[in-house]
Formats: structure tokens, sequence, C-alpha cells
């Protein structure tokens, strides 16, 4: 019997539950953040049994653009997640060691990809290593190349001139998921040579909001948070300093029920850059 998740969001238990079912694959896609050391990647040495690395900062984005997280050609996706060992109807868990932080990222690029059987573990690895669930010092190595198969859903991502054209048109709402110093220029930007501020008629929604000792709030909390910003029914953009971030955002959303929602690829680092964009403080 397949293995399908019951939700965009699964429990440790769960996860401990369906471990050793054959149709699961658990991916760490752990990265460092924006501003710390290099090599922080992996506080910690050990990993979810039978976990593989996903590569998030070396493999899966657009190798061939400058800007830090860009989204890569479903083709190139394809084949790096078939080399992964990954399958078509293969049962997709995501977690990283910060709770929940780049294992969204994961989730939302195999969403756009098609895959719609794809989690994130809720509370990540800290989470599951307080319970006493199995860890390991190693990743596993399938060995074998998949059969995955990437199927483009070209919705669920918006980019610059379609951001710009957006001022004007006010056809979608963009939430920035960086933080409320970042959005307002108050505090500098952790990437060098970057403006400060934000996209014109944007508003805050700091990821941090969604999050809470690890864990996403529950469906009713982000609910109302997405409420007290966005009108009902209204179309949602996410953008945050790279990329990582707002697929928080559009994590939270999903949770919440709403439908209409894009990330913006290359977000800020991608606006601030060009001296042409409009911004805000």
């Amino acid at each position: 019997m397949s293995l399908i998740v019951p939700s965009s969001l699964v429990s440790n238990q769960w996860l401990n539950d369906n471990l050793n079912h054959p149709d699961l694959i658990v991916l760490d896609a752990t990265i460092a953040k924006v501003g710390s050391k290099a090599g922080q990647e992996n506080k910690t040495d050990l990993v979810i049994d039978g976990s593989l690395f996903f590569d998030l900062k070396n493999i899966f984005k657009n190798l061939k653009n400058d800007l830090p997280n860009t989204f890569p050609t479903p083709e190139y996706f394809q084949e790096a997640a078939q080399n992964l060992g990954l399958n078509s109807d293969s049962c997709i868990v995501v977690y990283d060691k910060e709770g929940i932080y780049s294992s969204a990222r994961a989730w939302w690029l195999f969403k756009a990809m098609g895959h719609e059987n794809v989690a994130v573990l809720n509370g990540g690895f800290p989470a599951w290593q307080k319970s006493g669930f199995p860890t390991k010092e190693d990743y596993k190595q399938l060995g074998t190349k998949g059969s995955f198969k990437a199927n483009l859903q070209p919705e669920m991502i918006t980019y610059t001139e379609d951001v710009l054209k957006n001022i004007a048109l006010k056809e979608y709402l963009v939430l920035d998921a960086r933080s409320a110093g970042r959005f307002d220029a108050s505090e500098p930007e952790p990437r060098v040579n970057l403006r400060g501020g934000h996209i014109p008629g944007s508003k805050s929604l700091p990821h941090k909001r969604l999050v809470k000792n690890g864990f996403m709030l529950e469906k009713r909390e982000l609910e109302t948070l997405f409420s007290s910003l966005a009108q009902e029914q209204e179309k949602l953009i996410f953008s945050c300093g790279s990329g990582i971030t707002a697929c928080i955002l559009a994590l939270g959303a999903e949770l919440a029920g709403i439908k209409q929602t894009q990330v913006y690829d290359g977000s800020w680092t991608e606006w601030a850059l060009r001296e042409d964009l409009p911004i805000e403080k």
C-alpha cells in the first residue's frame, strides 16, 4: 500500500511510525542561516535514521544564476532528484536542523515541480532528537537512480518584471518574510551592496511569526495572522531575502487554506541590486 502524507506538515510521531515504509524518503534540507559562519550547515553530526541530504545550496538551485537561491529548470531538477534516488511515487518528508527554516524551501520546490506527496517535518530535527527517535551519524546512500518526473507549476512562481507590474495593477498583495527592521531599512541587509527597504505596496510578515519553538503555528493561528494583513481570497506573493524564508510563508498559507500564492524568485536580493527598481522605507 502506497504511503501518502496526511498534509503538508507531519508530526515526528507520524514519521517515526512510517520510517520503514518502502515508499518513504526523508530529506535533510538544512542550510546555514544568512549571516552565520560557513560550515554551520550541520550543527550536529547526527541525522534522522535513513535520511538523505538535499543540497539546496550546491545542487537544487539554478547554478547558472549569480543570485543565491534561484529556481532551477524542471529538466535540471528532475535529473538531480533522480540522481538522489527519488521516484515519482516517493512519499517525501523534509526536515532541517533549525526546526522549520530551509525545509519549507525544499517542500515548495517539490510542489512547484508538481510533486504533491511531500511534507515538512514539524519541529524538524531538534524535536525528533528530543523525542528520542532513531538517529544515525551518516546519511543513507540509495545507490540507484530514481524515476522522478518534474511537472512544472508555473503559477507558483513570479519574477521581477511581474512584481514590478503588480505595483500598479495591485492584483497580488506582496508579503515580505524578512525581519521588520530589514523591511523598513532600520537595520542593514546581511548581504553586501543591497539597498534597504521594501517593494512599494508590500507588507511585512516576518517568517519567525509563523514558527514558535521550531513548530508551525496551529491552523487557526495562521488563519488569524494572514487575515490581519490580507483580505479574504486575496492573491498573495511571498518575498524574502533570496527565496528561502518566503517558502515558510507559502507553507503557512497552504496550511491556512489560502490557495492563490506565488513565491518571488530572486526576492529582495534581486530587487535591491537593480538600481532602476523603486523602493519604499
